[in-house]
């Protein structure tokens, strides 16, 4: 990166999520999408959105086969508040069900390393699939959510998915303003925010959090807090086990 590009970085970094959220429309809409997971993060972007865009903009999620009812549940009251269409993306049948046949239906329990492949399985490749023709992508990041986000900034450049920009409008935002934002709109979330689910993933991966625990002790909550990720934000570098994966689409060619 040149100087002048990291320069240009630094100055988008300073910018109000408001103007963030203008600029990025203006400089990359319609091959810009917000990922969606159906948190309270991403329905305060869907909201905030909303009122400058209407439904004019793009949403995707990953459907895993293996999400909550409650979040089928937010997915239908956001489609249904705000009129938008919402891009869902499945697995590859054929790899889960390779996976499946090897390690069974609960491998993320036998090892760190199965648990990634199963989230290689079921989350970044479908991401991969989300992404192609994008040149941008926004997400509900926040630097408060867990150890190896306490650094995300408000833009950056994903090189991990072909230099295109991934951009952060809620980096810098606290849990009490998100959650005083939700209360001030009514915005439609996930139920189980209301019980005790401050993050939430996969159903068997994901539980309530106990009095004193941080946002995201409930995921993967077997495993070290300090480096536990899905892989769907981990940066060039970061440990992730995808070496199964590529076995596994020989195996279907």
């Amino acid at each position: 990166m040149t100087t002048l590009e990291s320069d240009r970085l630094a100055t988008l970094n300073e910018l109000s999520t408001v103007d963030l959220l203008a600029w990025s429309f203006g400089k990359f809409h319609p091959q810009l999408a917000l990922a969606c997971s159906f948190q309270a993060e991403e329905s305060v972007l869907i909201d905030m959105i909303y009122r400058e865009r209407g439904a004019d903009f793009r949403l995707f999620t990953l459907d895993t086969g293996r999400l909550n009812q409650e979040t089928y549940d937010c997915m239908d009251a956001i489609r249904e508040r705000y009129g938008i269409e919402i891009e869902v993306f499945f697995p590859d049948h054929k790899l889960v069900q390779s996976m499946v046949r090897q390690h069974g239906l609960n491998l993320f329990y036998q090892s760190i390393e199965q648990r990634k492949l199963c989230c290689t399985v079921r989350k970044v490749e479908l991401l991969n699939r989300a992404l192609s023709g994008l040149e941008a992508w926004m997400t509900g990041l926040r630097r408060e959510q867990a150890p190896m986000r306490s650094t995300v900034p408000k833009v950056e450049i994903d090189v991990d998915h072909g230099g295109i920009f991934k951009i952060n409008p809620l980096a810098d935002w606290s849990h009490e303003r998100i959650w005083n934002y939700v209360r001030a709109h009514n915005v439609p979330i996930n139920r189980l925010h209301k019980q005790n689910y401050p993050s939430i993933g996969c159903a068997p991966c994901t539980r309530a959090v106990k009095p004193g625990e941080d946002l995201r002790a409930g995921r993967w909550w077997w495993e070290n807090p300090d480096t536990k990720e899905c892989g769907l934000h981990l940066r060039r570098g970061d440990p992730v086990t995808v070496s199964e994966v590529e076995p596994m689409q020989q195996q279907q060619e």
